[in-house]
């Protein structure tokens, strides 16, 4: 009995071993990766140093000739090196830089390397980038790799990522407001505004033949007035926007907003009302305990199958609730006809229900939300709309054809008929 407990001791004395000896091989295999990485990471950074070192004697030897040799062409001397800044990995850093200098003048000549590498694009696009997806200025140092002892990052205070990104979105808003739109027709507008502290930034999404979304043009103002409405849909023409086309305007409800799109584009202008906007509007004048019933009912005239029937539906809804509740009764009544314009073009399917309501541009609208999460103080109207077009342009990289692009057909062919009856008349 002894000599069994004895090798069963032996047996586990010899897996306690093993499984520490394991242990202790996984610790010091996980610290040499983890030094093997870094290394790795250096000797890159190192050879990249050295390869630019090389192209930059490269380009000294052409412009002064062989070192220690005799050259009858020479125009230029070595002038010894200096220190200067170059990207690298969202920052600057500083490395050594030979030195060049004509002989007549003694002017310094700039090697087209040193040129190529210097190049400030690089390091605003990174800039741009950390805070798109949510790095805040301050912690943008941080955000980035560490380098390596002996190179010093310089580009990445607060003050410098916050120049550089008022620098580059400046540039990018006057592009951006000048776009043409004469090459691509538009059949349906939205328009919706979305507030930015108190300013508010007027949006309009056009969709073209294809169900494929674009950002038209933005405005910037306090509230959805006919004013700003009116600049932004005149600027739209001024750009190539077509006037004489039966176009779909999709709007949440505004009056100043309906009421410039009639003054811009007169007849020619189909509106539709946001149904989800006009099912909230109505409910709110309601108790919680009639809402849901009232919210079906609303639904289920506007999935009627003719305008005809869902007008029929919605008065006979406003006059039931009309003796108790008459300021829904009003809710309902107001606007009632635009709340069926899709429904009186003959547009059936998915389209319908996307055309319906205001959800592309308000989707677009979040995203302008996300953009800008990490602003807490708005420092006039030109920050406002420069956060604007930056997350317009990011947004645009995401879009997607609308729900229900393939029945975009029904939709042209029901705009052309009523082209064909405003010539007609």
């Amino acid at each position: 009995m002894a000599k069994v407990r004895t090798k069963e001791i032996r047996g586990k004395g010899s897996a306690g071993r093993q499984g520490v000896g394991g242990l202790a091989r996984r610790v010091h295999l996980g610290s040499v990766l983890v030094r093997a990485k870094q290394a790795l990471r250096e000797v890159m950074l190192s050879a990249g140093t050295d390869v630019l070192m090389a192209m930059l004697e490269e380009d000294r030897a052409a412009l002064c000739g062989p070192k220690h040799k005799q050259w009858e062409e020479r125009e230029n001397y070595r002038h010894g090196y200096d220190t200067g800044p170059l990207v690298l990995g969202g920052r600057k850093v500083v490395v050594r830089k030979p030195r060049v200098r004509s002989i007549g003048g003694g002017e310094e000549i700039e090697l087209p390397t040193w040129r190529q590498y210097c190049d400030e694009d690089p390091l605003t696009e990174r800039a741009i980038e950390q805070m798109l997806v949510g790095v805040t200025t301050r912690e943008y140092e941080r955000s980035l790799e560490p380098l390596p002892e002996g190179l010093e990052s310089q580009g990445t205070s607060r003050s410098s990522v916050s120049r550089r990104f008022v620098a580059r979105t400046s540039a990018q808003v006057d592009a951006f407001l000048a776009r043409s739109l004469e090459d691509v027709d538009y059949p349906v507008v939205m328009l919706d505004g979305t507030g930015f502290g108190d300013h508010l930034m007027l949006v309009a999404m056009g969709i073209d033949n294809k169900g494929e979304k674009h950002v038209l043009g933005v405005r910037e103002g306090t509230t959805e007035s006919e004013g700003v409405c009116r600049s932004l849909l005149q600027d739209l023409i001024e750009r190539g926007l077509e006037v004489e086309r039966a176009r779909l305007f999709v709007i949440d409800g505004g009056k100043g907003i309906r009421k410039a799109i009639r003054e811009v584009f007169g007849a020619w202008a189909l509106v539709q009302r946001c149904q989800e906007h006009k099912r909230r509007n109505v409910v709110d004048h309601l108790p919680k305990g009639k809402r849901a019933r009232v919210s079906k009912a609303l639904r289920d005239a506007w999935k009627s199958e003719s305008e005809t029937t869902a007008r029929r539906l919605l008065r006979q809804l406003a006059r039931d609730l009309e003796p108790a509740h008459p300021g829904a009764a009003a809710s309902l009544r107001e606007g009632l006809d635009e709340t069926l314009t899709v429904l009186s073009l003959g547009v059936k399917g998915l389209l319908a229900r996307t055309l319906v309501s205001t959800n592309p541009i308000e989707n677009l609208q979040g995203l302008l939300k996300k953009v800008v999460r990490n602003v807490k103080r708005w420092r006039g109207g030109s920050m406002a709309l420069r956060w604007a077009v930056t997350g317009l342009m990011e947004a645009e990289k995401r879009f997607r054809r609308i729900k229900g692009y393939r029945e975009m057909p029904q939709l042209l062919a029901a705009l052309s008929s009523k082209i064909e009856e405003r010539k007609a008349a």
